[in-house]
């Protein structure tokens, strides 16, 4: 093999080895770059920003040309400025606060009804008998059918909307929960029993932290329900809430108060899968997710 030096200055090194046929063979070493450095990547912010802002920018296009008219669906400058009127005389920051005291209500004796028959399903074949089969049968029925049921049980005080909210939230979690227990590999199991594990022992240290994903994924599910369950739950004999405001703009045709309310439930239910995603990074430590790429 003969290698030729290429002259001072050339950034090209010439290696030629003998052929068979005695020709030699010029390779050009090129420097190589990492495809990641030759291409300017997006800040992820700016990307999940940018469709929400091409959205708002296609709304004010069509209102300002008269493509959408006020009675239709208002401006985006018409809605924060009734938002900021609504902030500034009190009743929204009202309203909100009275529907998340009913959310709160409802998703914590949710999430006590739920996790508790979940944990007798799941962790004893009697309870399961006992308690599966009439749970498969009540989350088949929409909850907002019983409403008037409610309102004849429980009056038209605030009883109801939390009773309405709290059957909405049961079902999703003990599904997940319920799911979550029976899924833990049984070599877990088997290998707590060989280290001399109780059955509470193993409940504690094997089957519950083995749950926990599929609970925390009910948790989820759960609160998008809920926040499902409350805008029909304000809307029935409400005398305050985010609900009993849109009822109002409804009768009033205001489309802007409407909206107003719409993007309130969207940002609060936004909050509260933030407040379970950051649970999940606290909780879930142990365990490495794909995170895409």
């Amino acid at each position: 093999m003969s290698i030729s030096h290429a002259p001072p200055g050339s950034s090209q090194t010439d290696i030629s080895p003998k052929l068979g046929f005695g020709t030699p063979a010029s390779i050009d070493v090129v420097p190589l770059h990492p495809a990641s450095s030759r291409r300017t990547r997006v800040p992820r912010w700016l990307r999940r920003t940018a469709g929400p802002v091409l959205l708002l920018f296609l709304w004010q296009l069509l209102s300002a040309t008269g493509v959408l008219t006020a009675d239709v669906l208002a401006s985006p400058g018409r809605i924060a400025q009734v938002a900021s009127d609504m902030v500034a005389d009190g009743s929204l920051p009202s309203a909100m606060g009275t529907s998340l005291q009913r959310v709160a209500a409802g998703l914590a004796l949710g999430t006590l009804v739920g996790t508790g028959l979940a944990l007798v399903s799941g962790l004893f074949r009697v309870g399961e008998d006992l308690v599966d089969a009439p749970v498969q049968m009540l989350r088949t029925v929409p909850f907002v059918g019983l409403i008037p049921l409610f309102i004849i049980w429980f009056g038209i005080g605030e009883a109801p909307k939390v009773a309405i909210i709290t059957l909405g939230v049961t079902f999703p979690l003990y599904l997940n929960v319920y799911a979550g227990i029976r899924g833990v590999d049984a070599q877990l199991i088997e290998a707590g029993e060989s280290l001399g594990l109780s059955r509470w022992g193993l409940v504690r240290h094997v089957v519950l932290p083995g749950a926990l994903p599929g609970a925390l994924t009910g948790l989820r599910y759960s609160l998008g329900i809920a926040w499902l369950a409350l805008v029909f739950a304000e809307q029935v004999n409400a005398d305050s809430g985010i609900g009993f405001l849109m009822v109002q703009a409804r009768d009033f045709l205001r489309t802007d108060v409407i909206v107003v309310c719409l993007i309130v439930y969207a940002f609060l239910g936004l909050f509260a899968d933030f407040v379970v995603r950051s649970l999940e990074r606290l909780l879930l430590q142990w365990r490495p997710t794909f995170t895409g790429r």
